[in-house]
């Protein structure tokens, strides 16, 4: 297990505590996840970030899903006391085991980011990474009731290319998007992946449209039911 506390973070007087754990034995993505964990946590709550260097690199097929999720179960189980927990991909690992230990509550990306989403937008679509991640992230879509108003597609990318940026990626991301505005007519778009983490707020500037980061949404989401918790 490898540890990420952000520094900013650790010198508060919390109220409120998180841990985040990132399912995908990739530092870069938990950097990016607890970089955006700094920014969007208000000075009373403290959080940190989690993984398993034993974990896939980047998990972007039912294999990768069974290895990730049993060390997934683990990192949570080894971590009890928190007030919010955070699962930081978008899919729903892990979510069902740990509710049946832990009490308090446990944040799915994809739950979080498409209850948002529906907020901004009557229509919204997913954008994820790559294709082998499509069908399983349908089937997550209709278990939340959402198969009619959100559309996925993959911007054909794998999460380690995502998590490292560069020009192609961005190239990518744009295509997704404006496919999804045209053919679905989605006006609310989630990031899917959490590769793509830290990625919304440009995104959304370029293309004049919420653009949702799921990782984002769920870790703010957490501290408002964290909040409520412990007040």
């Amino acid at each position: 297990m490898e540890t990420i506390l952000s520094p900013c973070t650790a010198q508060k007087t919390a109220r409120r505590r998180i841990l985040v754990v990132n399912p995908n034995g990739n530092p870069e993505v938990t950097r990016l996840v607890s970089d955006v964990a700094t920014r969007l946590l208000g000075p009373k709550t403290t959080v940190r970030v989690v993984y398993t260097a034993d974990s896939p690199h980047s998990i972007e097929n039912p294999a990768d899903r069974s290895k990730a999720e049993p060390l997934a179960l683990d990192l949570l189980a080894q971590h009890p006391g928190y007030d919010a927990y955070v699962m930081a991909c978008f899919d729903d690992i892990a979510i069902s085991g740990a509710r049946e230990f832990l009490d308090v509550p446990i944040l799915c990306a994809a739950e979080a980011a498409i209850s948002l989403a529906r907020f901004f937008a009557p229509r919204i679509a997913i954008v994820t990474t790559v294709e082998t991640m499509v069908p399983g992230i349908r089937t997550l879509v209709k278990s939340l009731g959402a198969e009619t108003v959100c559309s996925v597609r993959a911007a054909g990318i794998g999460v380690a290319t995502a998590a490292a940026g560069g020009a192609e990626v961005e190239a990518r991301l744009d295509a997704a998007i404006e496919l999804a505005r045209r053919e679905h007519g989605a006006g609310a778009i989630i990031l899917g992946s959490g590769g793509l983490t830290g990625r919304a707020e440009t995104l959304s500037a370029r293309h004049g449209l919420p653009v949702i980061g799921a990782i984002e949404a769920s870790i703010a989401l957490a501290e408002v039911l964290a909040n409520l918790r412990t007040r």
